[in-house]
């Protein structure tokens, strides 16, 4: 077949989360979105996770779509639990495994404990239904709670499950003390990647300086870029992080943070362009800078 050329043009998806995590699908499904949506610069970020990025790669080999490894990492700035995401990761890399099954444990306590308090509110069985969404024994994560507690019935949809569980005050919320903002940077830089402050419009900044000293910290403290477009973030918010970017001097990301197709509230590569005005997140990758994709079907 002829290669396929790209003329320049990035179409860039760089958050996205498959079955190893909390994902409803396999890398080589997402891989096969991704080619059919039209995005060429495609990364798999699971929380915790780089198990399905071996997958994630192979699947690119057969596809017109360049790939980067990626990972999301639970983090924490100050007393709010936050993510960064590794982007162009070596996931062989010692010191980053090491963290991440470190996370991972704190995630299982945190799932038993979850279960705990759903109990304790007359919900039985909820770490046990969990579980059994979840394909990594290590990784039961509030969406896997919330699954179960659609399917049996408790709540009729995601929204209203995460309105009434699992969020402070609430029954199922369980506090982690994550690494911190700068062992993550440190982490995803020791495994030779960029760190990007994943969809910053979601957290609780606004008792601590608001959104915007956040992202001076993550500056400060090391980090690449921030997330500009993403399924977190409304167009309003689009301008703005696009702003603080320039700002901060930061790099600019793009992704849609898809988990599945019954959840996500936006799909691979519907996502606008990044603006022009703006330093990409793969500028100076090599494999950004392919427009031929050679040998590939």
């Amino acid at each position: 077949m002829v290669p396929n050329k790209i003329n320049g043009l990035i179409v860039a998806d760089l958050h996205s989360h498959t079955r190893a995590s909390d994902g409803s699908l396999s890398a080589a499904q997402l891989l096969e979105i991704a080619e059919a949506r039209g995005v060429n610069l495609f990364a798999i970020t699971d929380h915790d996770s780089v198990e399905s990025v071996a997958a994630g790669r192979a699947a690119a080999l057969e596809r017109k779509v360049n790939y980067v490894a990626g990972v999301e990492i639970s983090a924490q700035w100050r007393d709010v639990p936050i993510h960064v995401v590794g982007l162009n990761i070596d996931e062989s890399d010692a010191s980053l495994l090491a963290g991440l099954s470190s996370t991972r444990a704190m995630r299982t306590d945190r799932a038993r404990a979850m279960g705990a308090s759903l109990a304790h509110s007359g919900i039985a069985n909820a770490f046990d239904g969990a579980r059994r969404h979840a394909t990594h024994p290590e990784l039961i994560s509030r969406s896997h709670f919330a699954r179960y507690l659609v399917d049996s019935g408790v709540c009729a949809s995601n929204g209203e499950v995460f309105s009434r569980f699992m969020k402070p005050g609430k029954p199922g919320y369980v506090p982690v003390n994550w690494m911190s903002v700068e062992a993550a940077i440190a982490l995803i830089h020791g495994a030779g990647g960029c760190a990007v402050l994943a969809h910053a419009a979601r957290y609780d900044t606004e008792a601590l300086g608001g959104v915007s000293s956040l992202i001076s910290d993550f500056k400060n403290l090391g980090g690449d870029a921030i997330e500009v477009i993403c399924s977190g973030h409304s167009p309003s918010d689009w301008a703005n992080f696009a702003a603080l970017a320039r700002r901060f001097e930061l790099k600019a990301s793009i992704g849609s943070d898809f988990h599945s197709h019954a959840e996500s509230k936006v799909r691979i590569g519907d996502l606008p362009r990044l603006s022009p005005s703006l330093t990409p997140v793969w500028q100076g990758w090599s494999i950004a800078q392919n427009t031929v994709f050679p040998n590939r079907r």
